[in-house]
Formats: C-alpha cells, sequence, structure tokens
C-alpha cells in the first residue's frame, strides 16, 4: 500500500462504508423520503479527515481546493453552508470513527497510557466573549505550558505513548483535570475494566490520596513526578522524557492540525472540528501502521 493523501482517504473511505453497513443507524438522522445526499457519509467524512491533514482551516478555501484538485476522488462536492450542515450533523458517525480505526490496531492493547489537557481557544476580544454562543461553556483558564491566560475550552486526552487517542473529553477551560479523568473513566468503564494492571503517566495536577485511590480500584497505576514537599515518587528518571512525549503529541494537534484555529462559533461547531482533527490523527497511525511506517504518528505523507 501507498502511504500517501490519496491511498489514506481511499483506504479510510472504504473502512467507513463497511461500518455505515454494517451500523447503518451510526449515519446521521434524515427522512426515508426525499433526495438521496450525492456526498455520501463516508465521502464526508473522509474530506473532513483530508482537510485537517492538509491544514485548510477555512471551509470555504478548502471546498474551492477539493474542486480543483480532488474531483478524482470526489465528482460531487457542496457548497460551504451545505458541507458545514453536514459535518456538524455527523459528529457521532466522526466519533464512532475514531474508535473504529484505533480499535483496529495493535497500539489499543498498550499498556501506558499518557493523560493531559491542552486549551482549545475560542476568541480573544472582549466582545466575542460576551456575544458567542459558547459563553457559560467557554471560560478564562490557564495555561502553564505556555505561560498564558486563553478563553475557551480545554480537551482532556488519554493516549497511547506513540499518540493514538484512546479517549478525550471537551471542558471549560477551569474544569478540574482529575475529575474530568475520573468521570472519562465512568462513562466508558470498559476502557478499565479490560484492562487490568494499566500504567497511567501524568503530570502534577494529577495529584491527591483520593484521585490515587480511585485510580487504583479501577487497576490502573498512576505515575507522576513529586510536587512540592513530597518525597520522590516512583519511575522519576522516566518523567522528563516522557513529558516531551506528552508535549509532542499536544503540539501535532495544535502545530498541524491547528487545534486551536478552529474556527468553530456554537458549541456543536467547536464539537465537531475537535473531532475531526481527533479522527485525522487517529487515521493518519492507523493507515502508518497499515502500510508498516516505523513512526507512527507521522503527517508528513499527507499534508501536501
Amino acid at each position: 500500500m501507498k502511504t500517501d493523501l490519496d491511498s489514506l482517504a481511499t483506504a479510510l473511505y472504504v473502512q467507513l462504508d463497511d461500518l455505515l453497513k454494517i451500523s447503518p443507524q451510526l449515519a446521521p438522522w434524515r427522512p426515508k423520503v426525499g433526495l438521496a445526499p450525492r456526498l455520501t457519509d463516508a465521502e464526508l467524512v473522509a474530506l473532513a479527515v483530508m482537510q485537517a491533514l492538509l491544514g485548510f482551516t477555512s471551509e470555504a478555501r478548502w471546498l474551492r481546493h477539493a474542486h480543483t484538485h480532488l474531483r478524482h476522488l470526489f465528482p460531487y462536492l457542496p457548497k460551504q453552508p451545505g458541507y458545514n450542515k453536514r459535518l456538524r450533523k455527523a459528529a457521532e458517525l466522526i466519533r464512532h470513527a475514531s474508535r473504529e480505526l484505533a480499535t483496529d490496531t495493535t497500539m489499543w492493547t498498550d499498556d501506558v497510557w499518557v493523560v493531559d489537557s491542552t486549551p482549545v481557544e475560542c476568541g480573544r476580544s472582549r466582545e466575542t466573549v460576551k456575544r458567542s454562543d459558547l459563553a457559560g461553556w467557554a471560560q478564562y483558564g490557564y495555561c502553564a505550558s505556555h505561560s498564558r491566560f486563553f478563553w475557551g475550552l480545554r480537551l482532556h486526552l488519554v493516549c497511547t505513548l506513540s499518540g493514538l487517542p484512546i479517549a478525550f473529553a471537551l471542558t471549560g477551560a477551569k474544569a478540574d483535570e482529575r475529575e474530568t479523568l475520573i468521570d472519562i473513566f465512568a462513562t466508558e468503564p470498559a476502557l478499565t475494566v479490560d484492562r487490568p494492571g494499566q500504567t497511567l503517566i501524568g503530570d502534577k495536577n494529577y495529584f491527591g490520596r483520593e484521585f490515587e485511590t480511585q485510580l487504583a480500584e479501577l487497576g490502573i497505576q498512576l505515575l507522576r513526578p513529586a510536587r512540592k514537599g513530597e518525597a520522590e515518587r516512583a519511575g522519576a528518571q522516566l518523567f522528563k522524557p516522557l513529558r516531551q512525549v506528552i508535549e509532542s503529541i499536544n503540539e501535532t494537534f495544535k502545530g498541524q492540525l491547528d487545534l486551536e484555529r478552529h474556527h468553530g462559533r456554537t458549541p456543536d461547531g467547536v464539537i465537531v472540528r475537535v473531532l475531526q482533527r481527533i479522527l485525522a490523527l487517529t487515521a493518519a497511525i492507523w493507515h502508518n501502521q497499515r502500510t508498516g511506517q516505523h513512526v507512527m504518528r507521522s503527517l508528513t505523507a499527507y499534508d501536501h
């Protein structure tokens, strides 16, 4: 198999088409009577993944590019309003597709995870904060890694060391990282029930006796750096290189997949654009493994 964007899009389309044949309920609801869409749901999701991998943050510019360069893959392309509307309705399909691809890799069973949260900025001006549809969900927060305040959300990610997304949550900027992580595992108990002895690596924010007890009850061993005043913890010599792994995964989302340039203006719009980027990374890792690549998280073959 080739490692290029066309081959990834084709393989992804086939996988999604098969998924929808087995589980048609995953497709967005539409009336039984009426015209069938000329762009199928599988094609729509493949098109959205290509957009994220190629770095087009403007849907209008992306569709102009697709009309010029991608008609061999997509004989019909919608206009920007239709594309945006259908993409928002396909959020649940995109989420299921991410899990379908992740479980189709050998990395899904890795016994070491990393966890972290990263800002998803949603606005900068005071007028945006006052008038945005995201007000009430988006909040002011602080990013210690980059020493900056921001207004928006936080993406909480549980990944393998190779960067494969295992689980995630999108919360307000001030949400407690520990509570969010416990909620993630409570929402999907199968993640921990089937993995006794799982190791989870986090930063200093994942602390607390009660928190670690809750993780231990789920069969998860937490490794993190010692906080000020604490005795040195097990695995301390590993934290510096592993911290770089976590930051590198976040940088893939921000630097290559433009996570903070999502241009979402409503809750549904932000959610689907974050899901779009999670699926793009998952699809790239899935395809890299299928094609025998050495670096699973490399997007170089797909960004041009």
